[in-house]
């Protein structure tokens, strides 16, 4: 069973992300350590105890579609009202609306919880989080006012409407159409596919964000307006009326995350038109400006991008606890130097040993990239003029890596958890096979990692003309200076192993930026999704180094240096074919088209 590694999370947050320097200079107000670890024990107490023995029969059950109502497993409603009086909905909230307005880093460190626990359980949250920070950057005063408490609070969940049949990553080309009504208002017709928790009986509204066009509106992107559409519509006094024209027409049958209801939505079909009225339509209003929705709604993406890389976290930890656990109880030949009684447990064989340490030092990695995106988008929050510019550019530089590289370890670790578990990690019984079925969409949805590589690439490393990521290699290197300086034989090659990723990295970055400056931006993206995965290991490198400098700062074990060393002289080598990769591979892209003809 799922145990919340509260210490390890702690002091990844402290010591690597930069959360214990900012309590302590009073960045977050009267924000203490003594609070901080109390959250995350009573988050780590909930995640395991309450909601992880009921992930595994939302895999089993599932959600179901029942005479028109979407049904979630047993225990489910219970669970997410238990849930959300506990306060969790709205930690990073507004206070005005009822939140408690912690850093975001507290955040994603409970949301990595709570996907271990049950990632299918955890994204009704992640959405309706999304969707209270879209409104809170762009709704009116009257929609705050009527909306964002019961949201902030849990009472009423929200879903973010974007993908139809033909529309998928192209958002240009959607359809659904909304038209204008003299009360201010405005009428929502279309359909809309793979809505995360788009119906459900969890609670008791759902507040629907969903794109649509006018009909007078541009071409393409220019002509999207975002709207907030609730299932039941809400009397001034903030009670529920009449059922809005909403519905959940189907629901997906999916490899993974089988307790997320995964809905088709039809709106303005007439099913549930108002009596007495002859006009149909879902009631919508607009959120921000006419033909200003997509901006609108990259608030909340923004947000559920980084959540994403949360979940690869997540189901990285949960995988690697599962597979140790087997490891240390299963008994197989006798591993070199056992000299116990019968057979050894697995875990003494080194080809399982090295499996295991890998997984552990990727989930650490893609765990501290995520927390140190949350630092960074804390800090832009927090800090004014100059300073403000350059974390609101390394939380953007951040986000794409953070949501690819994490989600792609999510994937590659849950694998190995299976390979842990031999033949019985094929069997559904053992429950390894289930973090790899949740784990693959998440490389997936909020932006392909093919996408995330696009925009870091063309986007995000060309900010500030190159100096944010130049700046950001130089810190890292400062790391492996460090590392070389401290003279601590159990560090072994890590200086110089990550020395040398660095060199690579920063090669990589210069030709990228090069590449796009003359033009050649095909050649550029022949190698970004290769770029990315040489940026995440590299970061992964640094960051292990710098928990482990802390470590030994504090008096601490050798265990970090040790796992340090490992990702160093083991995992590192992968940087110098990566850079081959990215500044080599276009000629022989391009030349191997024909074969796809």
């Amino acid at each position: 069973m799922y145990k919340a590694p509260v210490e390890e999370i702690a002091f990844t947050l402290n010591h690597v992300a930069g959360l214990a320097e900012a309590v302590e200079i009073g960045r977050f107000g009267d924000l203490s350590a003594d609070l901080v670890d109390a959250i995350l024990e009573e988050a780590g107490r909930f995640a395991g105890n309450e909601m992880a023995p009921l992930g595994e029969i939302g895999d089993r059950q599932g959600a179901r579609l029942v005479d028109g109502e979407v049904k979630t497993p047993d225990g489910w409603p219970d669970l997410y009202r238990r849930w959300r009086e506990g306060g969790w909905n709205g930690l990073t909230a507004p206070e005005a609306f009822g939140g408690q307005h912690l850093p975001h880093m507290l955040n994603v460190a409970a949301l990595e919880m709570w996907n271990s626990a049950s990632m299918a359980f955890a994204l009704a949250p992640t959405l309706t989080m999304g969707a209270i920070e879209a409104l809170v950057a762009h709704g009116s005063d009257a929609l705050k006012e009527k909306y964002l408490a019961k949201m902030v609070s849990g009472e009423w969940t929200g879903t973010m409407n974007l993908t139809e049949p033909h529309a998928g990553s192209d958002l240009g080309v959607l359809k659904t159409r909304a038209e204008r009504r003299d009360d201010g208002t405005y009428r929502i017709f279309g359909q809309k596919i793979f809505i995360t928790w788009g119906e459900h009986d969890a609670a008791d509204n759902i507040i629907h964000l969903v794109l649509a066009r006018l009909p007078d509106a541009p071409a393409g992107t220019r002509g999207i307006s975002l709207f907030l559409v609730p299932k039941f519509l809400v009397d001034d006094d903030g009670s529920l009326g009449p059922r809005n024209d909403v519905f959940c027409h189907s629901l997906e049958h999916k490899l993974g995350i089988h307790g997320s209801p995964t809905c088709t939505m039809i709106y303005g079909d007439g099913v549930f038109a108002p009596e007495n009225s002859s006009e149909k339509g879902a009631v919508g209003w607009l959120i921000g400006e006419e033909n200003k929705g997509l901006a609108c709604m990259f608030t909340m993406m923004n947000n559920a991008r980084l959540a994403v890389g949360m979940q690869g976290v997540a189901i990285a930890e949960a995988a690697t606890q599962k597979a140790a656990a087997y490891a240390r109880e299963r008994t197989q030949g006798k591993a070199p130097g056992w000299s116990g009684s019968g057979m050894s447990p697995i875990i003494e064989h080194p080809d399982i040993a090295r499996t295991l340490i890998t997984m552990k030092a990727l989930t650490q990695g893609a765990r501290a990239i995520c927390y140190a995106c949350a630092h960074a988008i804390d800090m832009s929050h927090h800090t004014e003029g100059e300073e403000a510019r350059h974390w609101s550019e390394r939380a953007a530089l951040l986000t794409p890596v953070a949501k690819s590289f994490a989600t792609d370890i999510g994937v590659e670790v849950a694998s190995l958890g299976i390979q842990v578990h031999g033949g019985m990690g094929f069997i559904e019984e053992t429950g390894a096979a289930r973090y790899l079925r949740d784990a693959r969409i998440a490389p997936i949805y909020e932006g392909t990692n093919g996408i995330q590589a696009i925009d870091l690439v063309t986007r995000k490393l060309p900010l500030s003309s190159g100096d944010q990521v130049r700046g950001f290699i130089g810190e890292m290197k400062e790391v492996a200076d460090r590392v070389a300086a401290s003279n601590e034989p159990a560090f072994g090659e890590t200086g110089d192993r990550l020395k040398a990723a660095i060199a690579a990295l920063e090669t990589a970055t210069n030709w990228l930026l090069e590449t796009q400056a003359d033009g050649r931006v095909a050649d550029a993206l022949a190698g970004a999704t290769p770029y990315q995965r040489l940026f995440g290991l590299t970061l992964t490198g640094c960051y292990l180094a710098r928990g482990a400098l802390a470590d030994i700062g504090d008096g601490g074990t050798e265990k970090r240096v040790a796992l340090c060393g490992f990702m160093a002289e083991n995992l590192l080598a992968e940087t110098s074919a990566l850079k081959d990769r990215v500044v080599s591979g276009a000629a022989s892209l391009e030349a191997a088209r024909a074969i796809l003809a």
